[in-house]
C-alpha cells in the first residue's frame, strides 16, 4: 500500500486535487473527518468511542484517530493508491502514524501557496445560501453579482473567510505545519510543489510525482 499526505495551508487546493485524483487516476482520497462520520453512522467500535469524545466537546484523541485509520485501510487491497488530507496535523501524530507498517507514509507533498494569494483565494469565497454551490468574488465569478447561477439564492460569505479570521486560520496553520514539513524532511519524504499555477498544471505536476 502506497501512502502519500497532503499537507497546504487553507485555500492551497490540497482538497480538489485529491478529488480529482482520486476521480481520474485511481487514487482513495480520506479526509479525516469523512472518516470519523463514515464510523459514527456506521456504528463500529471506533466510531462509538469518537463520537463519545465529540458529543463531549473534546477533539478525537492521537490514538483513536490512528486506531480509526488502521481499521480503514486495512479494509483496502496491497495495491491501493492512498491520499490522506487533514491528517497528521502534528508531528506527534505523524510519529504515531508511522509506527505500524499499515499507516506508514510513503512521501508527504506540501502546497506551497504565497499567503497574499491564500487571503485573496480565502476572502474571495462565496457560497449560495440556498444550495451551496461555491463562487469566487474574482475566480469564479456569479453570472449577476450576488446571486446564484444555480438557484438564484444569494451568496453570501462564510463567517471563517472574513479577513481578520483567515489571517488568524493562516498563522495558526503555519506554526502548526513548520514542524511537520521539518519532520518529514528530515526522513527524505517531503516534497514541496508549487502550487501558485492553473488546476491543471497542477493536477499534471502531482501525476507526475506520484505516478
Amino acid at each position: 500500500m502506497d501512502i502519500t499526505v497532503f499537507l497546504g495551508a487553507p485555500g492551497s487546493g490540497k482538497g480538489t486535487q485529491a478529488k480529482l485524483l482520486a476521480k481520474d487516476h485511481g487514487f482513495q482520497h480520506f479526509s479525516t473527518g469523512d472518516m470519523l462520520r463514515a464510523a459514527i453512522k456506521a456504528g463500529t467500535p471506533t466510531g462509538v468511542k469518537a463520537k463519545g469524545f465529540i458529543d463531549a466537546g473534546n477533539l478525537v484523541p492521537d490514538d483513536v484517530m490512528i486506531e480509526l485509520i488502521e481499521k480503514t485501510l486495512s479494509t483496502l487491497p496491497a495495491s491501493a493508491k492512498i491520499l490522506l488530507d487533514g491528517f497528521p496535523r502534528t508531528v506527534a501524530q505523524a510519529e504515531a502514524l508511522d509506527k505500524t507498517k499499515a499507516t506508514s507514509v510513503d512521501r508527504a507533498v506540501y502546497f506551497e501557496v504565497p499567503k497574499s494569494l491564500l487571503m485573496e483565494r480565502l476572502t474571495g469565497r462565496r457560497i449560495c445560501s440556498q444550495c451551496g454551490q461555491p463562487f469566487h468574488v474574482k475566480h469564479m465569478r456569479p453570472k449577476v453579482e450576488g446571486v446564484c447561477d444555480q438557484c438564484g439564492g444569494a451568496l453570501l460569505q462564510r463567517p471563517d473567510d472574513t479577513e481578520s479570521v483567515v489571517e488568524r486560520r493562516l498563522e495558526v496553520y503555519e506554526n502548526q505545519t513548520q514542524p511537520l514539513l521539518d519532520f518529514y524532511s528530515r526522513r527524505e519524504k517531503l516534497q514541496t510543489l508549487n502550487a501558485n499555477v492553473a488546476a491543471e498544471v497542477l493536477q499534471d505536476n502531482l501525476v507526475e510525482l506520484l505516478e
